[in-house]
């Protein structure tokens, strides 16, 4: 178990390194070179004249549609996302070399990205937009089978493994395999039951394990959760809610449901799913105005919004924020940030960031996040996360944070404080050195115990805080300054190097939560 859990949050640091924009197109463009080479020996229905004709009107028309739509709206344009939206429907549609049919591929693309603008919602999406795409072609092919409509062809067992290990990076990258894996139990199980019900109708007799494998390896269950499914913009902000989201898409692309001439299964499945995570997160987009910028520390930047809209969030979330600017790089104009502030403290918000250590090395959101002065108004996009400390009031708590990563626990102290409650808290703070020890006062107004891990000696601590003074910060250094720590729930916010080094101590704890994302 300790091993499986170091490679996995081993895995996640090295894929943090690269935006998720930038992995989801270069997973998709793997896969179809795989696609590709796989024609050519007539493992997949499409051929490689239609793989190709097809693919370059995809990214032809995604491209100059993203393109047209940005500079109408003066938003920034994101190539990433265009051929993003182009690989997807290569999948989904049917590939062609006809005329007709590249015409219908034309208007699927041209309607999937048009709706990232028209079907949205205070700058978000609501609906996948291949899934738009693909859906608005079956209607139109009622009218003109010519046209052309979705096929989902990349259901074929020679896909199977590409589609599983290219997903599993993506999945692991937004954190969303729990998710998917819902899904997939749910769907595979709905259409083996499906299918069984389908033989004893026609008078014929099958085990329902014999179903298991070929409705898994030859249906598109596994590129939709992958691929399209687990789309951050499209889900909603609690686990539970992705969970129920899972479900709902899992039941309506495992058994279809007829409507007309046409079913609610695989892209109109998840279009359902994404109008219930729409319901979900319908009150997540806010306006706000920077009040103030401070620095916790030297290196650390904390910003002081006022909330215009209603906001509503728990102690530990985080929100996504939102800084238009000019010429994005590939990591666009969005970010996370965890709430520094209590709910307690609306309508202000808090967020903390650490300072890039120089000016070239900053991406241009933080260099467009600099100029933002007292009085300009930015937006928040989103608040998700399950970084939440339990119910119970008396449950006894470990806190684990590393360096700016302490910012969700001073939400949670401070909260704690604001409501009169009494937690048992133990904090372990790491940082590279006394000077960034960020949010003191508050961390120290809450009561709890701090140990801390520095390389020089913090001056003047409370009285309930110590210096972990020669203990190395690994998993028996951990056990030696929290011993009672089998009895605590574990909280670790920080980067994935750690969490995969403290593992050994942590599943002695009674619980853990992780809260690693790979921030900017």
């Amino acid at each position: 178990m300790t091993t499986l859990a170091a490679l996995w949050n081993r895995a996640f640091a090295v894929l943090g390194r690269v935006s998720m924009y930038r992995l989801v197109y270069l997973a998709l463009a793997a896969l179809a070179i795989v696609a590709l080479l796989l024609s050519f020996f007539d493992l997949v229905g499409p051929d490689p004249l239609q793989l190709i004709a097809t693919l370059v009107v995809l990214s032809a028309v995604c491209v100059g549609a993203d393109a047209a739509a940005q500079r109408v709206l003066n938003l920034p344009w994101r190539l990433e996302s265009s051929l993003i939206t182009a690989h997807i429907l290569l999948f989904v549609l049917r590939p062609t070399y006809e005329v007709v049919g590249l015409l219908g591929i034309a208007i699927a693309a041209a309607v999937a990205s048009l709706s990232k603008y028209v079907l949205a919602w205070r700058g978000r999406h609501i609906f996948n937009p291949a899934a738009v795409g693909a859906t608005v072609l079956t209607l139109l092919s009622l009218a003109w089978p010519d046209l052309g409509a979705s096929a989902w062809w990349v259901g074929t067992p020679a896909l199977a493994a590409p589609v599983i290990l290219l997903g599993l990076a993506v999945l692991v990258r937004t954190e969303k395999v729990r998710v998917i894996a819902v899904f997939l139990v749910v769907a595979v199980a709905v259409a083996v039951i499906r299918t069984s019900v389908q033989y004893q109708e026609a008078g014929l007799e099958i085990d329902a394990l014999d179903l298991l494998w070929p409705v898994l390896w030859s249906s598109p269950f596994l590129f939709l959760g992958a691929f399209m499914l687990s789309e951050p913009l499209t889900l909603p902000p609690r686990r539970w809610q992705q969970f129920v989201v899972a479900g709902v898409v899992g039941v309506l692309a495992g058994w279809p449901i007829a409507i007309g001439d046409i079913t609610l299964g695989q892209e109109r499945a998840l279009l359902v799913g994404n109008l219930v995570a729409f319901a979900f997160a319908l009150r997540t987009a806010v306006r706000l105005t920077l009040v103030a910028r401070s620095e916790p520390t030297p290196t650390v930047q904390e910003l002081t919004f006022r909330v215009h809209d209603r906001l509503t969030f728990l102690p530990g979330q985080y929100l996504e924020l939102e800084v238009p600017h000019r010429h994005p790089d590939a990591r666009g104009t969005r970010r996370e940030f965890s709430i520094a502030s209590a709910p307690a403290e609306l309508p202000f918000v808090k967020v903390a960031f650490k300072e890039g250590k120089t000016p070239k090395a900053l991406s241009s959101y933080k260099k467009a996040l600099a100029l933002v002065e007292p009085g300009d108004e930015l937006a928040i996009t989103g608040v998700w996360g399950d970084f939440l400390l339990p119910k119970r009031d008396a449950a006894p708590i470990l806190m684990v944070a590393a360096g700016i990563g302490v910012t969700p626990f001073v939400s949670q102290l401070g909260q704690a404080r604001a409501k009169g409650l009494d937690r048992d808290v133990v904090l372990v703070y790491v940082a590279s050195d006394s000077s960034e020890l960020a949010y003191r006062d508050e961390i120290e107004a809450s009561g709890a115990r701090v140990v801390v891990f520095t390389r020089d000696r913090p001056a003047d601590l409370p009285a309930h805080w110590t210096w972990a003074q020669g203990v190395r910060l690994d998993a028996e250094g951990l056990v030696q300054v929290v011993p009672d720590i089998a009895a605590r729930h574990a909280y670790i916010s920080g980067p994935a190097g750690l969490i995969a080094e403290l593992a050994p101590a942590l599943e002695k704890a009674r619980s853990i939560t992780t809260d690693a994302f790979s921030g900017y």
